[in-house]
């Protein structure tokens, strides 16, 4: 499994087939799950950094892989748009490098179409109609009259649109813009795709296929933009340096120290924690010592409380530690010091940087996670008590250990072994801000060389899958006491269909959070389905790091957390109460949006209703 972080992709189709001499469309063929989506593989013969940078050698290798993705649009009909969507703008981005920039803009209005956030259905595909009507304007690619366009393009367009709508969305497209380089791109290409490709016989999936496809674009045209970008960006956030109302700050209610409340004891089943920041508020054994329990990542028990830290790394923890705060300061558009550092770091990487940096900020991440957290699930709560489950998770580009048969049968009965501690010390909330998809276990396998085909590779992740997924459903069950509340994910679709896991799982005493920014605005990156019932604020959300300091960070990892906090300070007030009628006053009390899509968590009244 795999933290939910804000760097996952989605998948997507859509459909037109006419039945032969005939203008009546054939029936399609109706996908329902993620991992049914058709898979196809393409033998490569040339080194994929070369096929990149050539472009009569990349139209040549993405004949194929183009018509596959035509052919499933033609067959099949899928159920999430998120998915749909990501064909088309596979198919969109090759036409423009293609120079068919017609048919690419006739897409991007078909992926505009499909777009269901507020946000999206302004700004889907801003740059590419930017680029498009700069070409035909003046004619030309990358020249300085053809940068004037599309910046004057952008400009006008997000003029015109409500600022606290896509604010958010700006701030991210200037970060993005700031950290991109030709050392990532390359990076990726050498260090993920063709290590996977040497592994896999000279065979690419069309999965990474389509991350090829999007390298290529990006060399294109957001490299040659970068300046262009940054700059019309910057003014528009320059000229509208409003502040978005917090509706959280009204909304939250903190208990007293003293008064009738009752201990209720919270498991952040995470990273790890550094318990020594809540040493008021720890669960502690006979012996006084932080309760905890802890795997690592072979599903074997460990003795580290916290994500552990190589020795050859330790010295250099302060300036790691800090990227995460200009990582945060990016995506708020603030100029710091540590937000330079990241710019500068990333966007001038030499490609043979890019794994052991990609890989450091990758195991910091870990590091962080579970302290963030659990600030955010104990603030203002002194009557909770929290438990550690540390789980590990694995941040390496090419994973170790690769998916097998016995480390799913260990990681089923770690499951178990994580909710028989809970009720052994009789926990009644458990915050989990992670997941991972049966995709994620085929992506894998294919990393690791696993698997002589695609449909291989797709039993065998589904087998590994459905063995954690059992032992997660069993495990929930075991403990109907306990309220368990997971994150949504970061992949900005359906969680249902992509069969992420805990997120899709349907039971009385589990509930999935949607993330929402501090205004109440659907956040960018925030999956959603049938199963996500309750949404709160994940957008810069300020809690801890390891060692004290305090950051924002961003990702329905930080809403979770606050939808637990809200059960534990309903379970002090009143801890005869059940899950599911803690779950009913969270969802009685939050209040729905008049687009149908958020129902935002009501802290204050939920606990008055009480």
């Amino acid at each position: 499994m795999s933290l939910f972080l804000s760097f996952k992709g989605s998948a997507t189709l859509i459909i037109s087939m006419a039945m032969a001499g005939m203008s009546v469309a054939a029936e399609k063929q109706r996908i329902e799950k993620e991992a049914d989506l058709p898979r196809f593989s393409y033998k490569i013969s040339e080194p994929l950094e070369k096929i990149v940078k050539d472009k009569t050698l990349f139209a040549k290798t993405t004949v194929k892989i183009r018509s596959d993705m035509e052919g499933i649009l033609e067959k099949y009909e899928i159920a999430d748009k998120a998915s749909h969507r990501q064909y088309l703008e596979t198919l969109m981005c090759l036409d423009f490098l293609l120079g068919n920039y017609d048919e690419a803009l006739a897409k991007s209005e078909k992926v505009r179409a499909l777009e269901e956030k507020p946000a999206d259905k302004l700004l889907s595909s801003l740059r590419l109609r930017a680029m498009v009507a700069a070409v035909k304007k003046t004619g030309t690619l990358n020249t300085p009259e053809y940068f004037e366009q599309v910046s004057q393009f952008i400009d006008k367009e997000i003029s015109g649109y409500p600022y606290a709508v896509i604010s958010n969305d700006i701030k991210d497209y200037k970060a993005s813009a700031e950290v991109i380089g030709e050392g990532q791109l390359l990076g990726s290409v050498k260090d993920v795709l063709q290590k996977t490709v040497n592994k896999n016989g000279s065979n690419l999936s069309s999965e990474l296929a389509a991350d090829l496809i999007f390298v290529r674009y990006a060399l294109e045209t957001a490299l040659p933009l970068k300046k262009t970008l940054i700059a019309t960006y910057g003014a528009y956030l320059d000229r509208n340096k409003v502040e978005k109302a917090d509706i959280w700050a009204a909304r939250n209610i903190a208990l007293s120290a003293t008064g009738n409340y009752q201990p209720v004891n919270v498991a952040v089943w995470d990273s790890g924690v550094d318990s020594k920041l809540f040493s008021k508020q720890l669960l502690t054994d006979a012996n006084g010592k932080p309760t905890f329990i802890a795997f690592d990542l072979y599903s074997k028990p460990s003795k580290d409380a916290l994500y552990p830290i190589p020795k050859s790394l330790n010295k250099e923890l302060p300036i790691l530690l800090s990227r995460t705060k200009g990582f945060s300061d990016l995506q708020s558009n603030v100029d710091s010091t540590e937000a330079s550092e990241v710019k500068q770091l990333l966007s001038s990487l030499k490609s043979q940087q890019f794994q052991p940096t990609m890989e450091q900020l990758g195991l910091v991440g870990n590091y962080v996670h579970g302290t963030h957290v659990a600030g955010i699930a104990l603030d203002g709560n002194p009557w909770a008590r929290l438990l550690n489950a540390r789980i590990s998770f694995d941040y390496k580009l090419q994973p170790n250990p690769c998916p097998s048969l016995e480390l799913a049968k260990r990681g089923a009965l770690a499951h178990q072994a994580y909710v028989d501690f809970f009720k052994k010390n009789k926990v009644r909330v458990v915050n989990m801000s992670w997941g991972g998809s049966v995709k994620d276990g085929e992506s894998s396998l294919e990393k690791c060389g696993i698997g002589k085909t695609t449909e291989e590779r797709q039993k065998l992740a589904r087998t590994y899958f459905e063995i954690e997924k059992k032992a997660l459903i069993k495990a929930f069950s075991s403990a109907p006491e306990i309220l368990f509340i997971t994150s949504a994910g970061n992949s900005n679709s359906d969680s249902s269909f992509g069969e992420f896991i805990p997120s899709s799982i349907v039971l009385p005493n589990l509930l999935t959070v949607g993330a929402v920014d501090k205004a109440g605005d659907e956040a960018a990156f925030t999956s959603y389905g049938p199963t996500v019932k309750v949404h709160a604020n994940g957008y810069q959300v300020e809690s801890y790091l390891p060692g004290g300091s305090r950051v924002a960070l961003s990702g329905t990892s930080m809403a979770s957390p606050n939808v637990a906090n809200l059960a534990a300070k309903i379970l002090a007030v009143k801890p005869s109460l059940k899950p599911q009628e803690v779950i009913a006053i969270i969802q009685d009390t939050a209040e729905e949006t008049s687009d149908g899509r958020r129902k935002l968590i009501n802290p204050i009244k939920a606990v008055q209703k009480l």
